[in-house]
């Protein structure tokens, strides 16, 4: 793999990775068009469910920047769709510029369309490379699959990816000082809450919600715009306060689980791709006991009031690792 196609690559994740938690029940994907000499023409990624595709928004952001005939080489993150949806496909759009060569950085994870995007270029005189298969593609190749992680899980399992947030204090307790919400670091928070703007549902139990009176909003990053996500509660909305219900169903989707044993076939009927538990110590210990977790994050704070995080997942790869965060996280 060229250096320039490197380059590529790692654009066009950390343009996708800007617009994950919008895209839902589309995957974030990136795309970046080089020109014959490997000099970056444009880079684009997919926005949210309805609007161009990565590699279509790159070609029609091409042409207004004048640069279309120079297209030489696209580079994306996922394998072309080769089918219509509510938009075109990808391959016609590639096919009909002038792109030669065509880097993919994993396959579709779908098992009905899988190979076809590629299968449809080849047939056309186009040159497919699998990162994959590239000696020194396996660092962005694992990204590439940490981007794609969410989506994949729904394709083969029909439910979202499930991040579990645990936060301790020295003494392994989830319960804050008196009169604080919250005894981690303010570095820790943003991580967070960067953590809920990524995700597209929300699960917690009635007893979080009793206790602490959450938002769950996402309030130390920027949120994407006009973003309105599912809120899943584990038990029965007997038990919640009605003014807490009303002021989340302003903001949220709220559904309620009132048996745990449910919950992957509520969550499977929900458009989300990434679902993130927030919640306290008796629904953590179920949905541990249930294996009913992907992932599972938890920052600990030391006796000096400095935070470690520490990751546990049941899968081949995370998309926790995309997070900047992840160079200190401890993987259990």
């Amino acid at each position: 793999m060229p250096d320039c196609v490197a380059r590529a690559f790692e654009a066009a994740i950390a343009d996708a990775w800007r617009f994950v938690g919008q895209t839902a029940p589309n995957p974030a994907v990136g795309c970046t068009l080089l020109d014959e000499a490997g000099g970056v023409l444009m880079v684009a990624a997919h926005h949210r469910a309805g609007q161009l595709h990565a590699e279509r928004l790159a070609l029609e952001q091409a042409k207004q920047a004048g640069v279309f005939d120079r297209v030489h080489t696209a580079v994306v993150t996922l394998e072309p769709c080769n089918h219509t949806g509510r938009t075109r496909p990808c391959t016609e759009a590639l096919l009909e510029s002038p792109v030669k060569t065509v880097w993919i950085g994993c396959p579709d994870p779908n098992p009905h369309v899988a190979g076809g995007g590629a299968a449809a270029l080849i047939k056309a005189g186009v040159t497919v490379r699998w990162l994959a298969e590239s000696p020194n593609g396996a660092d962005l190749a694992a990204r590439c699959r940490a981007l794609l992680a969410p989506f994949a899980m729904r394709m083969t399992q029909g439910r979202p990816w499930i991040t579990v947030k645990q936060a301790l204090d020295q003494q392994g307790s989830m319960v804050p000082p008196a009169g604080q919400t919250t005894f981690t670091t303010p570095a820790s928070l943003r991580f967070a809450h960067a953590l809920r703007r990524v995700t597209d549902l929300v699960i917690t139990g009635t007893g979080t919600v009793v206790a602490d009176n959450p938002s769950f909003t996402v309030r130390h990053v920027p949120d994407h715009a006009e973003r309105r996500r599912t809120l899943v509660v584990c038990g029965q909305q007997a038990h919640v306060p009605a003014s807490w219900l009303e002021q989340a169903r302003t903001r949220f989707d709220v559904l309620f689980c009132p048996d745990l044993q449910g919950l992957p076939a509520l969550l499977a009927e929900t458009p989300a791709l990434w679902a993130m538990v927030e919640a306290g110590p008796t629904l953590l210990a179920a949905l541990r006991a249930q294996t009913m977790w992907d992932d599972w994050l938890t920052i600990r704070q030391d006796a000096q009031g400095a935070d470690h995080f520490s990751v546990s997942t049941r899968r081949a790869t995370t998309p926790l690792a995309l997070f900047p965060e992840w160079a200190r996280c401890a993987e259990e």
